[in-house]
């Protein structure tokens, strides 16, 4: 399970997967063998942060199932126009879990400074024991 989402007090705003679709940055999720038993599993979802958002965080979170110890989450952010606008790498739980946060709205002397703003593609990569003649963790 994973998630993206624009939060304050866990209030999940948008995670979703696309269903269907000509769509440049299809969503859903795909592996790709590596070699030695393990396999990249690569999900694509979408991230939409309002112009008007009063939330100060969105966040990725989720479970790596069967994951390979060493191996961080990769998340990657771009603009719909395929620009990049946040990279992170993110630890594994012990159990199987991650989480990412960015601030995406910041207040300052009554100014408001908006990091991001509209729809993103998000990108997670885990790279997981692979399983099956179809190399899907």
């Amino acid at each position: 399970m994973m998630r993206v989402a624009v939060a304050a007090a866990a209030v999940a705003l948008a995670a979703m997967a696309c269903a269907g679709g000509a769509d440049a940055h299809p969503h859903g999720t795909t592996y790709t063998m590596l070699g030695d038993g393990i396999a990249l599993e690569r999900t694509a979802l979408e991230l939409v942060v309002p112009a008007d958002n009063a939330l100060p965080w969105a966040f990725v979170e989720g479970t790596v199932n069967d994951p390979v110890d060493g191996y961080p989450v990769i998340i990657q952010v771009h603009e719909r126009g395929g620009e990049p606008a946040r990279f992170a790498q993110v630890d594994v739980g012990e159990d199987g879990s991650y989480e990412w946060r960015v601030r995406v709205l910041s207040v300052d002397g009554g100014v408001e400074t908006r990091a991001l703003v509209g729809a993103y593609d998000v990108t997670v990569f885990k790279v997981v024991h692979a399983h099956g003649d179809a190399g899907q963790a």
